[in-house]
């Protein structure tokens, strides 16, 4: 049986984790595809696994009360999607739907949950790099508000 560990160790996510790490990782990953308009993941469900997008693009989406639901964020190809599966209570805080054909390695978070509280050095390993990707994602949010504001006040003063 042919496994995904080939395909998950030429991704950078992974560079510098041992060999064991990846096997391990892998062994919680499947290949999955999503069409044109699908949904990965809803807000409020529960989230059990996260995505590294291999080829494709996907639309996080925060909803709305009185709007159609709200385009936050485009993710496409090699970026990593969804961290909610390692943070209690394990549930979206957004949806988020393949724009295209979207190809990706869903790793299954309860699979992974249970293989780091076995593995430490693991859990450790996964939740610096998810640390890593969270922080990236507050500067692009701090710098668009940022921009949000500045054309704002703009406005403004005219």
């Amino acid at each position: 049986m042919e496994t995904l560990e080939p395909l998950l160790a030429e991704h950078p996510f992974v560079r510098g984790m041992s060999p064991s790490q990846i096997e391990t990782v892998a062994g919680c990953a499947s290949n999955v595809r999503f069409q044109t308009g699908q949904y990965l993941f809803k807000d409020g469900e529960e989230a059990n696994q996260f995505y590294i997008i291999r080829k494709g693009r996907i639309a996080i989406e925060a909803a709305s009360p009185t709007h159609d639901p709200i385009l936050i964020h485009t993710y496409g190809d090699g970026e990593i999607l969804g961290w909610s599966w390692l943070v209690p209570p394990y549930r979206w805080r957004f949806s988020g739907k393949a724009l295209e054909l979207t190809r990706v390695l869903m790793i299954d978070g309860k699979c992974l949950r249970g293989k780091c509280e076995k593995d430490h050095d693991l859990g450790y390993e996964l939740l610096k790099r998810f640390a890593d990707i969270l922080a990236g994602r507050l500067d692009s949010a701090r710098l668009q508000l940022i921009d949000m504001y500045a054309s704002a006040s703009k406005g403004r003063r005219r």
